[in-house]
């Protein structure tokens, strides 16, 4: 099942790209990088993925404004939020936004993938719910 789910990683720091990139395919997952966000729309326009994984602070713009993107023309992906800053603001922002989940950085790579785990059957729970016909 997992290796059915598309997942994009949007951080600017190539380290942790290639962290998550390792940790994610280590459990089975289809995962896509991107450095930016105009990279990541790029990708998510000519590719449909399951889940995206964004880091809140990037140079360019912040991930407020991809998960905007995302959930305005693709509602029906998964965000999380990567933050280094897990002060409320931030997290209440992140959720108020519609991001499905969120992560403090630095994170152990059981958490990540518990919380895509939760996001992903979420993700599921709900399409099934769209697609269940009314008697």
């Amino acid at each position: 099942m997992k290796e059915e789910v598309k997942i994009l990683v949007v951080d600017d720091e190539v380290i942790m790209r290639n962290l998550l990139l390792k940790i994610l395919e280590q459990e089975g997952y289809q995962v896509t990088l991107a450095g930016s966000y105009n990279e990541a729309i790029t990708k998510l326009n000519s590719s449909k993925f399951d889940l995206v994984l964004s880091d809140v602070k990037m140079p360019e713009t912040n991930g407020f404004e991809l998960l905007k993107e995302i959930k305005n023309k693709w509602p029906q992906t998964a965000v999380i939020m990567m933050t280094g800053y897990g002060d409320a603001y931030t997290v209440k922002e992140a959720l108020m936004l519609g991001a499905d989940e969120y992560v403090t950085k630095p994170f152990k790579s059981h958490e990540i993938s518990l919380i895509i785990e939760r996001a992903y059957w979420r993700l599921l729970a709900s399409r099934n719910k769209a697609q269940t016909p009314v008697n």
